[in-house]
């Protein structure tokens, strides 16, 4: 079928190969005319404009907006002025769920459908397909199902009857998780976990990467915590081969833990990281879905906290707390590069 593409960037280029791939016809958009341009060599039909786009799309028409969720709405609107009732604008990007509740009941006066599609698959998606989680009217959805079939991994089914309709469709890897702004919501928790999961990875293998700290010299003095027992911490670990021997028959074994031996192996020191974790809201979202329903979610609020200090928003609090130790003990705060340890 056809199946229109607005925003080409890491993941929209990629879905348009995958759909092509699959046999759909693809007209494609982008402020970027080079993107327009590579998929158009690839077999998709490009569009110069906004308004080019729609008017390229047979009826009904389906477009699908890849943009980052700060401009997505602004784009609907400008989009849904030149389509007509019973087409349908699919938003596969991260916005916000109330976003999505309110833009539906917008454009349901239109008589437009709205449905909001999770994409998970990252750069990875053209090979291994995309999770989607998917919100919208029945109908639309069902109308869909050919595109979303394609994008999702696919493969065979699980070995016992599903017992619902909803599960014949998730054992591919997509989910019609109800009406719009349900896609959205259950890819807001997804990514809420992937925030938790990450963090235990990386606070773990923080853990073991300082396994051989009794083998170096600390400093005696006011601003060194001691190591009382450091005949118990003389371990040089090969992080490396660590995060390898547990993809292989562990409980912690996943492909976020492949692509984490993938990088240990190619920069065991992550020397080209900086450190900064970005968050680009869902994890937000989710704590405040937690807080209005009264969820205790303290894992992935720690998460969440952690890459706010990545990003630097401790830096006024730490220098706070620095000014405290000084001004009631007259404690000098060390250098970051004397962290009181040396080697031995």
């Amino acid at each position: 079928m056809q199946i229109g593409m607005m925003g080409l960037g890491r993941m929209g280029a990629n879905m348009v190969r995958r759909l092509l791939k699959g046999g759909h016809e693809c007209v494609v958009f982008d402020i970027n005319p080079a993107n327009v341009a590579a998929l158009v060599a690839e077999g998709a039909t490009g569009a110069t404009s906004m308004e080019d786009f729609a008017s390229k799309l047979t009826k009904p028409a389906c477009a699908w907006l890849m943009l980052p969720a700060a401009i997505t709405g602004q784009n609907v609107d400008k989009l849904a002025a030149l389509m007509a009732p019973g087409d349908i604008i699919i938003d596969g990007g991260n916005s916000y769920y109330h976003d999505d509740v309110d833009k539906a009941e917008q454009l349901r006066a239109k008589g437009i459908d709205y449905v909001d599609v999770g994409t998970s698959g990252g750069v990875w998606g053209l090979e291994r397909g995309y999770c989607l989680m998917i919100g919208g009217p029945e109908k639309a959805v069902r109308h869909l199902d050919p595109v979303f079939a394609t994008l999702a991994p696919g493969g065979n089914p699980l070995d016992i009857e599903a017992p619902s309709e909803a599960l014949k469709t998730a054992q591919f890897g997509y989910l019609h998780c109800g009406p719009t702004g349900a896609g959205h919501f259950v890819k807001m928790v997804h990514n809420g976990i992937e925030y938790g999961m990450m963090a235990a990875y990386a606070e773990g293998m923080n853990i073991l990467k300082a396994a051989n700290a009794g083998k170096k010299t600390r400093d005696v003095d006011a601003e060194t915590s001691p190591l009382p027992t450091p005949q118990y911490y003389q371990f040089d670990i090969d992080m490396a081969a660590v995060s390898e021997v547990w993809r292989h028959g562990s409980v912690i074994s996943s492909w976020l833990l492949d692509l984490t031996a993938d990088a240990l192996k190619q920069d065991p020191e992550l020397a080209s990281y900086g450190g900064r974790v970005s968050d680009s809201g869902e994890g937000r979202w989710t704590l405040k879905a937690a807080i209005d329903t009264g969820v205790p979610t303290p894992v992935l609020s720690s998460a969440v906290f952690q890459r706010f200090s990545s990003q630097g928003e401790s830096l006024y609090a730490d220098k706070l707390l620095s000014a405290m130790r000084f001004a009631f003990g007259g404690h000098h705060e060390k250098p970051k590069s004397d962290a009181g340890m040396k080697p031995a």
